[in-house]
């Protein structure tokens, strides 16, 4: 299987350039606001849709295209390079942070079409840019559609109930329909595509639009009238679709801005497309630019893998600042935010105690944490582990910000009560430990970390051993708040607590090599030498590393079992063997065919902890191997591929045959936001405290010089690593200092710091 890029990387790392339209798959980008979050591949493919406060969502953008129609020849192209079959005398696609552009030349016509998400409102934007290359004039129209689910998708044989039409006072096309999205009962509300001036024809109607029968690419409309048809909408499949006119003369350029959206009046409509225009629409693109590089410029660094430091410093804390606030787009998972928005105050700890504090206020009055939100409701889904997160989240921020009053400030629980931030943890923390089932252990309820490990304690007596040592960290943690906080009196109680958990996962997590994962209802246990299947997990291994569950010899020794057990050419198996049936006494990952997601794959989730945990044993060459194997375009160890400016959720194994080396699901997956905290906190090893920065490194052998520079309580650090120096030392401003921790920078302090290793 030969890696192929189809594009290269535009400068520091902002924009990936797509140039061969036809990517193995949708190679997709994500734009979003807190209300909105909208994707889109390099041929234009997507979606978008709004969200409420409580998960409720409007799917307004079920895809979406512009074409550009030549009325002097009949003719017309997409704006997105499709179809396929067709040739274009020019295509790139210019993902950035933020946004996307397709340009497209064919026929003399060059089309730049961007879509992105301003920075406030339940709203996407289009802009179509047309430049005339021909040496006589033009007669042009720009056409921008949009298929919804805001009528509700479309059942074969069943109605959708309700209109759309042209509305001249709003010069829009407005969809009527009903929704409780962002209130407490049923009312009418509108979805609407306004143009950046009037429009000369509009589609309502699907079947008018795309036709019974056509599809996108040749959509009847375009295909009979080189245009819109001017078609309304009742109990049919509604779209939207307007037509601008846009004649050019030779040489001449014209940009055409489109906006799809929810409005709750049809006078906000009115005054949106008042203020609408193409300047506006660029002056909206320039502030989502500003704003995802002010959140996301909070670290940088140079090491010898320019693809890594491309895809760091631009996509990877992109997609980290994304997921702390949309954790996995399909639903909003509560250790999916808490654990993306610690891996965010690895480099923005200031927006990250700000989402952290929204997370919170979904978590219970009794410290119990839910699963997700979503449909306007609080699911806890009879997941066990989520209150763990809130602790990790909140000392590494903490300590990234140096600011223990933080802890002091009140937030809200579901019910509309309120407590302290270190309430909040407190009780999660005091409600894991007595949320104990067999031997003691932490119950594991209808799954832990493991989504698909679901069935193994629905009668509560199952346990998690991951979780159960997940806790110990967290404890851990929650002792060292105490201390910062002037909660000692806690102190005692919570130390007891923690030495009565590792004594339990000793006794019983403990396989004579290994910690085992879980043992289920029947008291089975699962991660065993005994068990059907799945006789190893990664998972408890790294976490005991991470909970410093054994001296360092033992933990030495275990990971040394880890290589030998799990380790593969093409990166470490989240278990092992794979389970060969279903195994109700376990969960659907028994289901999954060996190789793919979390039975017998590389998932590259946990591999991202496992570069942490490399650090921390201080083995160098396993934090490169283990970065090389993650990596798409690193081949050292085995074939991969995948998008070069994202990270997956897994690899397919051999067992997949075909499909050995291809990536899973990009974007929605913590393995980016990990890998990035990885590399800041465990290999460059930057370990805030509240008296400093401590610098411990753990780099690549290969990495004879590198840097990192990083912005710190109001200063800067800029630090460079010398691998090849006689002795160890630390140098601030060319002085030499004691042991290995920085003081704070004054405010607008830069620090240059030489690491000699």
């Amino acid at each position: 299987m030969e890696y192929k890029e189809y594009g290269f990387w535009g400068e520091d790392g902002q924009e990936y350039i797509i140039t061969d339209r036809k990517t193995p798959r949708h190679w997709y980008n994500y734009y979003y606001n807190n209300d909105y979050i909208a994707f889109a591949s390099q041929v234009g493919f997507g979606e978008g849709f709004c969200q409420d406060d409580l998960g409720k969502r409007v799917k307004l953008v079920m895809d979406r295209c512009a074409y550009i129609c030549d009325k002097q020849n009949n003719t017309f192209h997409t704006a997105v390079g499709l179809p396929m079959r067709e040739q274009f005398d020019f295509y790139e696609c210019r993902h950035g942070l933020g946004y996307s552009t397709v340009v497209c030349e064919k026929n003399g016509i060059r089309s730049e079409y961007t879509v992105f998400v301003p920075t406030d409102g339940w709203r996407e934007v289009w802009t179509v840019k047309v430049t005339n290359l021909r040496s006589t004039e033009a007669d042009l129209s720009v056409v921008g559609y949009a298929a919804t689910s805001c009528d509700g998708p479309y059942a074969p044989q069943g109605y959708n109930n309700f209109s759309a039409n042209y509305n001249p006072d709003c010069q829009a096309v407005v969809a009527t329909v009903t929704s409780t999205f962002n209130a407490k009962k049923l009312r009418f509300v509108y979805d609407y595509m306004i143009a950046s001036e009037k429009p000369v024809g509009y589609d309502t109607r699907k079947n008018a639009f795309i036709g019974t029968y056509d599809s996108k690419e040749d959509p009847e409309a375009l295909v009979q009238n080189c245009g819109c048809t001017n078609s309304a909408c009742v109990t049919e499949k509604i779209c939207f679709a307007l037509e601008v006119a846009c004649k050019l003369g030779s040489g001449e350029s014209k940009t055409v801005a489109f906006s799809v959206g929810y409005a709750e009046s049809l006078d906000f409509i009115k005054n949106a497309n008042q203020n609408f225009n193409a300047e506006k629409s660029e002056s909206m693109l320039q502030e989502v630019k500003a704003q995802r590089l002010s959140e996301t410029d909070g670290v940088f660094i140079e090491t010898p893998d320019q693809n890594l430091n491309l895809a760091f410093n631009g996509f990877y804390k992109y997609a980290t600042n994304m997921g702390s606030r949309w954790a996995r787009v399909r639903h909003n998972g509560y250790r999916d935010m808490a654990s993306d928005t610690e891996c965010l105050g690895a480099f923005n700890p200031t927006l990250a105690w700000e989402r952290f504090k929204r997370i919170l206020t979904y978590q219970y009055p009794t410290g119990y944490c839910p699963r997700t939100f979503i449909d306007g409701a609080i699911k806890p889904n009879k997941f066990s582990d989520c209150a763990v997160w809130i602790t990790f989240t909140a000392f590494s921020i903490i300590n990234e910000l140096g600011d223990v009053s933080l802890l002091q400030q009140e937030v809200l629980f579901n019910d509309g009560t309120s407590a302290t931030v270190f309430e909040h943890l407190r009780r999660a923390v005091e409600y894991l430990y007595n949320f104990q089932g067999m031997h003691g252990l932490i119950k594991i309820w209808g799954g832990d970390w493991n989504d698909s490990m679901n069935f193994a304690g629905l009668k509560e007596q199952g346990v998690s051993v991951w979780l159960s040592i997940a806790w110990v960290r967290a404890n851990k943690q929650f002792i060292e708040l105490c201390k910062m906080s002037g909660h000692e009196d806690l102190v005692d109680t919570h130390e007891k607590m923690g030495a009565d958990m590792s004594v339990k996962i000793q006794k019983y997590g403990w396989d004579g090599e290994y910690y085992i994962t879980a043992i289920n209802d029947k008291g089975e246990k699962i991660g065993s030498k005994e068990s059907r299947g799945g006789n190893m997990y990664l998972n408890p291994q790294l976490w005991a590393v991470f909970a410093d569950l054994l001296p360092y010899e033992e933990l030495l020794k275990l990971m040394q079992t880890v290589d030998e057990k799990l380790e593969t050419p093409l990166g470490t198996l989240v278990n092992n063997p794979g389970y060969d049936e279903l195994d109700d006494c376990v969960g659907s990952m028994t289901v999954h065919p060996k190789g793919t997601l979390i039975n017998q794959a590389v998932y590259l989730h946990p591999m991202a902890w496992k570069l942490a945990v490399e650090g921390i044993m201080k083995r160098p060459l396993k934090v490169q191997e283990t970065l090389k194997k993650i990596l798409p375009w690193n081949r050292e160890y085995a074939p991969t591929c995948g998008e070069p400016y994202i990270l997956y959720n897994f690899y397919h194994g051999p067992e997949t045959e075909y499909r050995y080396g291809v990536p899973g699901q990009s974007w929605r997956t913590a393995t980016t936001q990990w890998v990035t905290k990885a590399l800041i906190n465990f290999v460059f090893g930057l370990k805030p405290t509240l008296n400093g920065m401590v610098i411990d490194p753990c780099l690549p052998p290969e990495w004879e010089n590198c840097s990192i520079t990083k912005k710190f309580r109001g200063g800067t650090y800029k630090i460079k690593y010398h691998a090849q120096s006689s002795e160890k030392c630390i140098c601030v401003n060319g002085v030499a200092i004691e042991g290995n921790l920085i003081q704070p920078p004054k405010t607008g302090e830069v620090l240059d710091i030489d690491v000699y290793m």
